[in-house]
C-alpha cells in the first residue's frame, strides 16, 4: 500500500463504488463530497470528466478546507453516438437509455484529477488523466430491458446499468480496464499514486 509520507488521503465523491475501488490502493482514506457546477461547455468526453473530476476535486478543497493532503476527484461518463448518456431520472429514461445500448457497443470515459495540497491549504500540485473502455451490449427484448429496470439498478448509474450487477449478463466483451467502468481506472490511477508517492519535494 502506498503512503505519501503522511499526507492524508482524500477522496472527493459519494459513490461506495469509487470508494470500495480505492481500498484497492490505499489503505486509509477519507471521503467528502459537495455540489458543484456540472455543466461544461464540450461534447467530447474527454475534456468534460476530465474538467468535472478537478472541479469536483477543487470544491471539497475549497469547502471543507483541505490540508496537507492528497485529494482524488473523479467523473464518469457513458457515450453512445457521440450522445453521453447520464443518470436516468426516471424508469422511462432508463428504457430508452437501455433500448439505445441494446445489441452494440459504446464507450465509457472516466476523467481523474490529483490534487495535492499544503499545510495551507494551496494546491502544490495538480495531475488529470483519463481513461477509456469499450463495452459491448447483448442483444435485449422488451421483457428482459424491463425486468432489469425493476431491480432498481439502473437509477443512480451513467447509461442506467451497472456492469457489476445484474446488468452483467449482458456484457459480451470489454476492452480496456474493467473498473473504469464502475468509476475508477484501477490500474492507471495506481500508476499516477505510484509516481506522486516517489516525489519527496512535495
Amino acid at each position: 500500500m502506498l503512503k505519501f509520507a503522511g499526507k492524508k488521503v482524500v477522496l472527493a465523491s459519494a459513490s461506495p463504488r469509487r470508494q470500495e475501488l480505492l481500498k484497492n490502493i490505499v489503505k486509509d482514506y477519507e471521503t467528502f463530497n459537495t455540489e458543484c457546477d456540472e455543466y461544461v461547455a464540450s461534447s467530447e468526453p474527454e475534456e468534460i470528466t476530465s474538467i468535472l473530476s478537478k472541479r469536483k476535486a477543487m470544491a471539497v478543497i475549497d469547502a471543507e478546507h483541505i490540508k496537507d493532503s492528497i485529494v482524488i476527484g473523479a467523473d464518469t461518463v457513458v457515450c453512445l453516438d457521440y450522445d453521453i448518456l447520464i443518470k436516468p431520472s426516471n424508469e422511462e429514461e432508463a428504457y430508452d437509455m437501455l433500448e439505445r445500448l441494446n445489441g452494440r457497443g459504446h464507450e465509457v470515459v472516466s476523467g481523474v484529477t490529483i490534487l495535492v495540497t499544503d499545510e495551507h491549504g494551496k494546491v502544490v500540485y495538480e495531475s488529470t488523466f483519463s481513461e477509456s473502455t469499450n463495452v459491448e451490449v447483448a442483444p435485449m427484448n422488451d421483457e428482459e430491458i424491463n425486468e432489469y429496470i425493476a431491480t432498481g439498478e439502473p437509477m443512480d448509474k451513467c447509461g442506467a446499468y451497472g456492469i457489476q450487477g445484474e446488468f452483467s449478463k449482458y456484457v459480451t466483451e470489454i476492452m480496456g480496464d474493467y473498473y473504469n467502468v464502475m468509476g475508477l481506472p484501477v490500474a492507471r490511477l495506481y500508476k499516477e499514486l505510484k509516481l506522486l508517492d516517489e516525489i519527496s519535494t512535495i
